[in-house]
């Protein structure tokens, strides 16, 4: 999740992305078991995980309101890595407070409250439309921020061909479609767009401030602190939202596993590929993930989408392909 730098190699949607740990990575404990793995297994494993935990959120919010779910996750997350992070995100802290940096205390509030935002927004899009037409629309965020960094004049051709891609998918008619698909009425069809465009522009604000956050943080901390504000913030609507539910085992165990398919696995699947690879070509690989979650919401949640609305999806896809393609080089991680 994931997703998003400078770059449009995004870290996923709702996903905590490595870009803050990118800036200065640590050595990993994994780095030697998933040497041998070719990288584009990695980045294809790191889609499926993320997407297969988006439509297991979704199968939960049958029993849990989606606030709740959200709240799950980002706690099950937050716990992992302040665990496996938790001496260094010690000296963080402290450093902070020593040295009053409150600016970067204030960068790494921002950067959690965007994570809170983002996740609860693509939550409530899931809850009312397809697994598929919301990814796609939540990547207009990171195609937007490509775009914003590159001054080619072919760009304009990958926004147009994202804002074609759009415009099948809320016309109209297109929206009488999802809500029949979501099982939903109109008006929440309506609603699950607009819950993806929030989830979009917070992916935007996400990839500028996973960028400063890892700047000014070594290693892991800054993303380790973000997701604990993140949880934080969630909280109170997560529990009024779940109530009495959230304390039922096999909820909770739910909520473990989505944080772990749709954070832990990726997070650390995708920064192992950010060393090997560009952030354009890892860009071009995570324009992939659109078709993954209608697949994904196809097996899992019986989400079938129309011709239009696969040729909707295949736009966006292609136009942050281009547009990862063609970002500028200094956009690039140094590993």
């Amino acid at each position: 999740m994931r997703p998003n730098q400078a770059s449009p190699a995004p870290a996923s949607r709702e996903t905590p992305g490595p870009e803050a740990a990118s800036q200065s990575p640590p050595a990993s404990p994994h780095r030697s078991l998933l040497g041998p793995v070719p990288a584009p297994v990695l980045i294809l494993t790191a889609i499926i995980s993320v997407q297969v935990g988006a439509g297991l959120a979704a199968r939960l919010f049958s029993q849990v309101a989606p606030g709740a779910v959200t709240g799950l996750r980002l706690w099950s997350a937050a716990l992992v890595l302040a665990v496996v992070g938790g001496r260094g995100l010690g000296r963080a802290v402290r450093a902070v407070v020593r040295r009053r940096a409150w600016r970067d205390a204030a960068v790494v509030a921002g950067f959690g409250v965007t994570l809170a935002v983002m996740n609860y927004s693509i939550y409530q899009s899931f809850a009312r439309i397809p697994l598929g037409v919301s990814v796609t629309i939540e990547f207009l965020g990171p195609l937007g921020v490509a775009v914003a960094s590159s001054r080619r004049v072919l760009d304009l051709l990958w926004v147009a061909l994202a804002a074609g891609g759009v415009v099948l998918l809320a016309g109209t008619g297109q929206a009488t479609a999802v809500a029949e698909l979501a099982g939903a009425g109109h008006g929440g069809a309506v609603a699950g767009l607009v819950f993806a465009l929030v989830a979009a522009a917070a992916w935007a604000v996400y990839i500028l401030l996973s960028r400063a956050t890892g700047r000014r943080f070594p290693g892991t901390s800054g993303l380790t602190i973000a997701m604990v504000i993140a949880a934080v913030a969630v909280t109170p609507t997560g529990v009024a939202a779940g109530g009495a539910v959230l304390l039922r085992p096999a909820v909770v165990l739910t909520g473990i596993a989505i944080g772990l398919l749709s954070s832990i696995v990726p997070y650390s699947l995708e920064l192992e590929t950010l060393r090997r690879l560009p952030a354009r070509v890892f860009g071009i690989w995570m324009s992939a993930e659109p078709v993954t979650a209608a697949l994904v919401g196809l097996v899992m949640l019986g989400q079938a989408l129309s011709p239009r609305q696969w040729l909707a999806v295949a736009s966006v896809s292609v136009a942050c392909a281009g547009a990862a393609r063609g970002a500028p080089q200094s956009a690039e991680p140094q590993a």
